[in-house]
């Protein structure tokens, strides 16, 4: 069971109206690296893993890919709150703003499924390895928008969603390193009893 406290996980006071920056940080909210991906990602894979301990971490980390994902809306949000026509059309946030106006959406022209992101195998090493992948991506993606952001009050919240990438990659390597410990004598990549007699 989850429980929602009515405050951001970091604080976002952001002064400025910016479309141009809410275009490239909306990718983050339903993008191909986004927080509703990652987050819907380890909520799945949890029902498969064989145990409790990596259920925990999966169930820990999407839970805060949850917060993560109400960061970015809020960023988003607080970015285009005020936008001007003139802005709008300036920054090219007119495709958006004619589908969704400052609503916060997952953007993607074409939009592709949700699904595609999910990536839950039912095996333990490959969601795991999946998983830090993810992670990596994500790290790149928030290290892509710190190259292109100057304004303080974006990047202070950026800067600490990137730190939280970091520290689930560490986490995912943990429940690795966890996994193939406990599961080598059972199931691991390279040794399969249910079909490897060399195993037995």
């Amino acid at each position: 069971m989850f429980v929602y406290e009515k405050r951001l996980q970091y604080p976002i006071h952001i002064k400025n109206t910016n479309p141009r920056l809410a275009k490239m940080i909306i990718s983050q909210y339903g993008g191909p690296h986004g927080e509703i991906g990652a987050s819907l990602r380890y909520l799945s894979q949890r029902y498969a893993m064989p145990l409790p301990e990596l259920k925990a971490i999966l169930t820990d980390i999407g839970t805060e890919e949850l917060s993560h994902l109400e960061m970015v809306g809020t960023i988003v949000y607080q970015l285009t709150r005020n936008m001007t026509p003139e802005q709008i059309k300036a920054a090219g946030f007119d495709d958006y703003f004619v589908d969704h106006t400052a609503g916060v959406y997952r953007w993607r022209r074409p939009a592709p499924s949700l699904a595609i992101h999910l990536r839950s195998t039912g095996d333990t090493i490959a969601d795991l390895h999946e998983d830090l992948s993810a992670e990596q991506k994500a790290r790149m993606t928030y290290d892509n928008i710190l190259r292109l952001v100057d304004d303080p009050d974006v990047r202070d919240p950026i800067k600490f969603l990137r730190e939280r990438e970091i520290v689930h990659y560490q986490r995912f390597g943990e429940g690795l390193r966890l996994a193939t410990d406990k599961m080598n004598s059972k199931n691991f990549y390279a040794c399969n009893p249910s079909f490897d007699k060399h195993c037995r």
